[in-house]
């Protein structure tokens, strides 16, 4: 479920699967998205849609990471990622490159969390009493941070515990055998973590605080600026497609969507139960790119510099968001 962050932001672009061209003179766009990642918008995918409210022919190429798909954007192979994760667009964003977010493409704060082993019977209440005790935490990454935002709202004094770096599934292990005490994680290793243990704070209840997880619609700044319309009737589909599925979400669509992700409807049902996808009212409010958003980004690069993850973060995210064509496509 997570995207990596580390890597070459700007290198070689991942090889691409289908023709690309800028939309300038030639009549089509890539855009870049991933496989086993059901989403709404992969209904208007197969539907034709997109090629049909843009006018023009909508190349799709399937990426595994979302610091290849900065890449594909630097090199210009692609002009939109689809669902790209905020944190390789923190990294590549941190990093010079010159691309805006513009949209909240899923929000899955339930996908990442800390998990307290069940034998501490510590919760929400009592979560002072963690102070002393050993974590799992996967440093450099969005659940760090997460981790560090639920500390400071606890009052936990970092000093006083022992954290260890582990990916999810070696956290989950570790929770499990008792060598930690809580762990924290995302996807497969934090479904497993959930089996020793419970979570603190709920997704929704992380959200209130401004803890954040979730995938945005980025684009090179310079083709958003030269193709706004574009941009703004791309975010219209996608928030259509998304009103479809929280009005009615029918077996059919389902059976769509799994297939255009490459899954089983079970597994694809059971993934998109876990996801919210806002309307554009609610990411123009405070909760998303009215508030927390760029503070939320501007937190997770700050965490990438002291886990020596990334050299520098921007003094602020505000300029990497972009909200004219979401709010564009709110008024179509």
């Amino acid at each position: 479920m997570k995207k990596t962050i580390l890597g070459t932001v700007l290198g070689v672009a991942a090889a691409l699967s289908s023709s690309t061209a800028i939309a300038d003179g030639h009549g089509e766009i890539t855009v870049a998205y991933f496989l086993e990642w059901p989403m709404p918008m992969m209904a208007a995918k197969e539907s034709g849609a997109y090629d049909e409210a843009l006018g023009m022919k909508v190349n799709w190429v399937s990426f595994e990471t979302g610091t290849a798909m900065s890449a594909a954007m630097a090199s210009g192979d692609v002009q939109i990622a689809l669902s790209q994760g905020v944190p390789p667009f923190v990294v590549a964003a941190s990093g010079g490159q010159d691309i805006q977010v513009v949209d909240v493409a899923v929000s899955y704060s339930d996908n990442d969390n800390c998990v307290v082993h069940a034998d501490l019977e510590i919760d929400a209440a009592s979560a002072g009493e963690l102070a002393g005790k050993k974590v799992a935490v996967p440093l450099g990454t969005a659940a760090h941070y997460g981790f560090l935002r639920q500390m400071d709202h606890f009052g936990v004094d970092l000093a006083s515990l022992s954290i260890v770096d582990m990916p999810p599934p070696e956290g989950a292990n570790a929770l499990g055998q008792k060598a930690v005490d809580f762990a924290c994680g995302y996807g497969g290793g934090l479904a497993s973590m959930k089996e020793y243990g419970n979570v603190l704070l709920t997704g929704a209840e992380k959200e209130d605080l401004g803890i954040l997880v979730f995938d945005v619609t980025s684009a090179p700044a310079d083709f958003i600026a030269e193709n706004g319309d574009i941009v703004a009737k791309f975010l219209k589909v996608t928030a259509d497609a998304n009103a479809a599925w929280a009005a009615d979400p029918s077996d059919e669509m389902m059976a769509v969507i799994a297939e255009q992700s490459g899954m089983d409807v079970e597994a694809a049902r059971s993934a998109i139960s876990t996801m919210k996808f806002p309307s554009i009212e609610e990411q123009l409010s405070d909760k998303w790119f009215g508030g927390a958003a760029a503070p939320f980004m501007k937190g997770v690069a700050d965490v990438f510099v002291e886990a020596g993850s990334i050299d520098s973060a921007l003094d602020s995210y505000d300029g990497a968001i972009n909200t004219g064509p979401l709010e564009a496509a709110g008024n179509m």
